[in-house]
């Protein structure tokens, strides 16, 4: 860190050296703080415009509250970057998201500081309420925050914690972090109400105008006191929060600090569950990610002085931008198709199909649980719902996956974005779990392209369906193949053989076909596009078995219950006894860092699939070709 030009900052090694500074000096010190988190973000990618909004906030909550003995939970995690620089990890800033690094969540193993791993939303009211809770059970005098944002506000699972606080004896603190969108720009009633009442100036007027004019009178400013509660509970957000059992403080301006840190001293001293409104700004002190924060929600590296800019070259066709042009393909040929997406119209590659389709487009908000069962009630009326989900955010729904879509057998596409390894947002967005959780489930298949030409193909596929149909995809591009124009599907449940060779066949699902066909090159292996977890090629499978002496699965996914399992169950079915290896992701969590290096840790790479068939079939690989050549 460059001291210079952060001479306060860098003085601050924990939240202990921020409460010794004098108050005055907290505006400088959160202006520095800002520039440093600009800085940082600019030279490793990540989160930029949810962090530049909490910066004040941060400062203040560390000045405030006693740190770490009081928790503070930060909800979804993407807004901690400014924590993280004041409580002791400023210096290892530009590892961030990085192998090896600094996380782009908050994490436990990672500081003291972490009171509660948040990565997916809505969480920190719940986490907060048990930790306030047992202070009280263990005869602790302590605090527990939640900070949520509005946008995670429209989880059920915040309103779940929201009834069970409002009548838990406890000292808790939730802190609403209202700055008019999660991700995407906000949708739904709550998100609707808070804005036209933060919006409206009557009661800010009026409880003003009735505190300055009657002051100096005191029974008639006690009359005004009753009428502000009564004002209070027509047109501000304390009407839903109170009838939580909350004491409703606010809103306030979440970038006033010399504001900000004397209302928190105010509510520290307050007994039982208290609500502060704070009003922030998503990119705050940065004007281009103010003008457009979702560009800058969370950008790779770029010059501050310029911001972002596009490629001087194309950029291969990413997973993403094919669901989305399929989706608007299809929508154009079936007016039975809608489009549904739990606050991700960016991320899930839907804002054309927006523009395009409006009325057959829903953003539900943060809120999976409704999204799929929603789509199985559009379902049951012949409508042809596509819910276009992360596949970690799918885990969120498994109830009415099975509960309200399968047992149903209802005719829902799930396009699952992120499968598999994710990169810098690390374990708590990787797509590992998908094959095992769906495949277990009756009336759901799974379909898992190898390229892009092929995810196309295998949603329309899916979509052609009577029955639910799961097509898992990952982040980013894949292979570079062409896409082909028009809406053909591939059959239902059919694999094919892309190489033939000797001895071992290797039957790959998704996109580790490709490494998969660079190692067989070396082992002179058969290689199998299984296209399908569920329903297997059965015929297919059979046929190669018969036809090798071993096999090997490979799958971007978890191995206990995963592809490779169905496989070994088949084969067990038909009572044929092959040796089998499976290859795919250990029985760890799998943390942030390069998806290249990270596919290669796991030996998912093309030298790690032929090392590992090396080792495990060596005899047999000598004996089906002349020398074996090295994968460069």
């Amino acid at each position: 860190m460059t001291n210079h030009l952060y001479p306060l900052l860098q003085t601050i090694n924990d939240p202990a050296d921020l409460r010794e500074l004098p108050r005055e000096h907290l505006g400088v010190l959160a202006d520095e703080l800002r520039a440093f988190v600009i800085d940082s973000v600019s030279k490793t990618g990540g989160h930029l415009s949810s962090n530049l909004g909490t910066v004040e906030l941060t400062v203040a909550l560390h000045y405030v509250f006693n740190t770490p003995h009081d928790r503070v939970v930060w909800d979804v995690g993407h807004q901690t970057y400014p924590h993280k620089i004041l409580t002791g990890r400023r210096d290892r800033m530009a590892s961030l998201r990085q192998l090896g690094g600094l996380s782009g969540f908050p994490q436990r193993s990672e500081s003291e500081y972490d009171d509660f791993g948040t990565a997916h939303s809505s969480t920190s009211i719940s986490a907060a309420l048990g930790m306030a809770l047992a202070a009280r059970i263990k005869g602790e005098d302590r605090h527990a925050i939640a900070v949520i944002g509005d946008g995670a506000m429209t989880a059920g699972m915040a309103f779940e914690a929201l009834n069970n606080a409002g009548v838990a004896d406890c000292n808790l603190l939730v802190i609403l972090n209202d700055n008019d969108m999660s991700i995407s720009p906000p949708v739904g009633a709550l998100n609707r109400y808070l804005a036209q009442l933060m919006s409206g100036q009557f009661y800010a007027a009026t409880r003003n105008a009735g505190k300055t004019v009657l002051k100096g009178a005191p029974p008639l400013f006690e009359l005004a006191k009753r009428f502000e509660e009564h004002a209070k509970g027509m047109v501000v957000p304390a009407t839903l929060f109170e009838k939580f059992g909350f004491n409703y403080v606010g809103p306030i301006d979440g970038h006033d600090i010399d504001t900000l840190v004397p209302v928190l001293e105010n509510i520290r001293h307050l007994k039982g569950p208290q609500f502060l409104h704070v009003v922030t700004k998503k990119g705050q002190g940065y004007k281009l990610a103010e003008a457009d924060p979702v560009a800058y929600h969370g950008p790779g590296k770029f010059d501050p002085a310029v911001g972002l800019q596009k490629p001087s070259t194309a950029p291969k066709q990413t997973f993403t931008q094919v669901f989305g042009q399929w989706l608007c393909d299809m929508a154009e040929q079936d007016p039975r198709l809608v489009g549904i997406t739990p606050a991700m119209r960016e991320g899930s590659g839907m804002v054309e199909f927006e523009a395009r389709f409006p009325q057959r487009y829903f953003d539900v908000g943060i809120a999976e649980q409704h999204a799929v069962t929603f789509a199985a009630g559009l379902a049951c009326e012949g409508l042809k719902p596509v819910v276009a989900i992360y596949s970690t955010f799918l885990q969120r729904a498994y109830d009415q996956l099975i509960h309200d879509v399968a047992i149903q057998n209802l005719p829902v596409v799930f396009a699952l974005d992120r499968a598999g390894l994710v990169g810098a947002d690390g374990a708590t967005h990787a797509g590992a779990y998908d094959i095992p959780f769906l495949r277990c489930i009756p009336n759901i298949s799974i379909a898992c392209p190898a390229d892009e030409n092929e995810c196309r193909q295998l949603l329309s596929s899916a979509f052609e369906q009577s029955h639910s149909v799961a097509v898992r995809y990952p982040r980013g591009a894949g292979a570079g193949v062409a896409v082909q124009p028009g809406l053909q599907a591939l059959p239902f449940g059919k694999g094919e053989i892309r190489r033939n060779g000797k001895g071992v066949a290797i039957l790959a699902f998704g996109t580790l076909l490709y490494p998969a066909l660079e190692a067989a090159k070396a082992l002179n292996a058969t290689v199998v596009n299984m296209r399908w977890a569920k329903p297997l090629d059965v015929a297919l499978l059979l046929k190669v078995a018969a036809e090798h002496e071993a096999l090997v699965t490979v799958e971007e996914g978890a191995l206990i219950g995963g592809a490779g399992s169905a496989v070994l169950e088949a084969l067990h079915a038909a009572a044929v006894l092959k040796p089998v290896l499976q290859l795919g992701l250990c029985d760890e969590f799998i943390e942030h860092g390069d998806p290249v290096k990270l596919l290669a840790l796991q030996g998912l790479d093309a030298a790690g699939i032929q090392s590992s068939i090396s080792r495990r079939f060596s005899a047999l690989i000598e004996s089906g070709r002349p020398a074996l050549k090295a994968v460069a």
